[in-house]
C-alpha cells in the first residue's frame, strides 16, 4: 500500500470520455502540482469502493466500466481515504446514503490518527463539506449521501494542522480536497513530493480552501482525460469520482 509509483500517460483515455477542463496544472516555488476543481451543485461527485458483487473496484478503469454499463461516464477519480489490506476503509464511509463503516475517534499510530482528522461528504442537497471528525455529528443533520473519513485535517478554519512543522523533512506525493468559501469542492495532488507543512500552506494559501483534508501519500492516484492522467498503482479502497450522464 505504500509502493510508490511513477506517473502513467495513458494514450487510450478517450474511451473513458472528458472532463470539462476541470483540472490543471500548477507550479508553486518549484513545487508541482495537479488542482481539479468542481461545483458539486453541477457535477456528480460520489464515492466507488465495491462493485455489484461486493468486490473492491481497486482502480479507476473498473468504475468507468461499470458507470458505462449505465450510460455514464468518469470523468475525474482519485484515491479517497486511507484503507486496510483488504481494502476496506479505515473510518467513516458512506455510499449513496448507506453507512459501510462506521466513524473512528479512536488514538492509534499513522497520519490517519493525526488529530484532528476529519470527513469529506455530500450533503443530500449536493453540497460539499470537510468537517473535523469532532464536530461531524453536528454538522451531519442534513442527509449524508457520501462521506469519507481520513487524516489529518490540512486546514482548520484557516489555519494549518498544529502538528505540522515548517523544518519538516518527510516528503512525499500527497492528494487532498478542500472546499471554497462559495463551495467549490477542489481536489489536488502533488507531483514534487512535499511536506504536510507545504501541501496544508498551498490548499490555505494558493486555493482559498478554509477546510481541507489530507487524503493520503505515495499511493496518491489521479484519473483526468483533459490531462491525458491515468495513474497506475497499487490497488486502492475508497475512491472520489466525478460522473457526467450519457452523451446525447
Amino acid at each position: 500500500m505504500r509502493t510508490p509509483i511513477a506517473v502513467f500517460i495513458c494514450a487510450g483515455l478517450s474511451m473513458y470520455g472528458a472532463a470539462n477542463a476541470a483540472c490543471r496544472n500548477e507550479t508553486k516555488d518549484d513545487l508541482q502540482f495537479v488542482v481539479c476543481a468542481f461545483e458539486p451543485s453541477k457535477e456528480g461527485i460520489r464515492l466507488f469502493l465495491n462493485d455489484e458483487n461486493g468486490k473492491p473496484f481497486g482502480d479507476f478503469g473498473p468504475v468507468a466500466a461499470a458507470l458505462g454499463a449505465h450510460g455514464e461516464t468518469l470523468s475525474f477519480a482519485m484515491n479517497a481515504g486511507m484503507y486496510h489490506k483488504d481494502r476496506s476503509p479505515v473510518g467513516l464511509y458512506v455510499e449513496n446514503g448507506e453507512e459501510r463503516k462506521k466513524i473512528s475517534t479512536r488514538d492509534g499510530p499513522g497520519n490517519f490518527h493525526l488529530k484532528p482528522n476529519g470527513v469529506f461528504w455530500m450533503d443530500g442537497a449536493g453540497g460539499a463539506h470537510v468537517t473535523e471528525t469532532d464536530d461531524f455529528p453536528d454538522a451531519a443533520h442534513e442527509d449524508v449521501a457520501y462521506a469519507t473519513q481520513s487524516g489529518p485535517m490540512l486546514v482548520i478554519k484557516n489555519k494549518l494542522h498544529p502538528r505540522f512543522l515548517v523544518e519538516a523533512t518527510s516528503r512525499k506525493r500527497r492528494n487532498g480536497v478542500g472546499v471554497t468559501e462559495d463551495g467549490t469542492v477542489v481536489f489536488a495532488l502533488s507531483d514534487t513530493p512535499v511536506t504536510f507543512h507545504e501541501f496544508a500552506t498551498y490548499f490555505r494559501d494558493e486555493l482559498k480552501t478554509p477546510n481541507a483534508l489530507y487524503l493520503d501519500g505515495t499511493i496518491s492516484r489521479l484519473f483526468a482525460p483533459e490531462l491525458d492522467r491515468n495513474d497506475p498503482g497499487v490497488a486502492m479502497g475508497p475512491i472520489v469520482g466525478v460522473v457526467v450522464g450519457k452523451e446525447p
